[in-house]
């Protein structure tokens, strides 16, 4: 199974990568996320990111496993290289991080008293 869904995402990298290298016009496309085929008990998500002089990043997030990975498609070569993994399990769990006041206990603080 996980051959399978590596060669999904080796495949729609480099179709990715070939779209990028033919379409050279300088426009600005708006571009939504891509559901693609994944596991058999649900689709993975892979959405486009930022492209740079060497190539563009993929973010393939799975929503059953609650993992995103970032891959990085080297333009000149078609090289898929991972960046990063994490699993979001546990950060989202968090009732906040990095807020600014009021916080969310603030405003529940609040809302109670009433």
């Amino acid at each position: 199974m996980r051959s399978a869904v590596l060669a999904a995402l080796v495949g729609a990298g480099l179709a990715l990568a070939a779209n990028c290298a033919l379409d050279d016009r300088g426009e600005v496309f708006a571009q939504l996320p891509r559901e693609y085929p994944g596991p058999a008990d649900g689709p993975m998500l892979a959405l486009p990111g930022p492209a740079d002089e060497t190539g563009q990043l993929i973010t393939v997030i799975d929503p059953r496993l609650r993992v995103i990975g970032v891959y990085h498609i080297e333009t000149a070569t078609g090289k898929i290289g991972l960046r990063s993994v994490r699993n979001v399990h546990w950060d989202l769990q968090m009732t906040y991080l990095n807020c600014e006041t009021p916080l969310p206990r603030e405003i529940q603080a609040l809302l109670e008293s009433r």
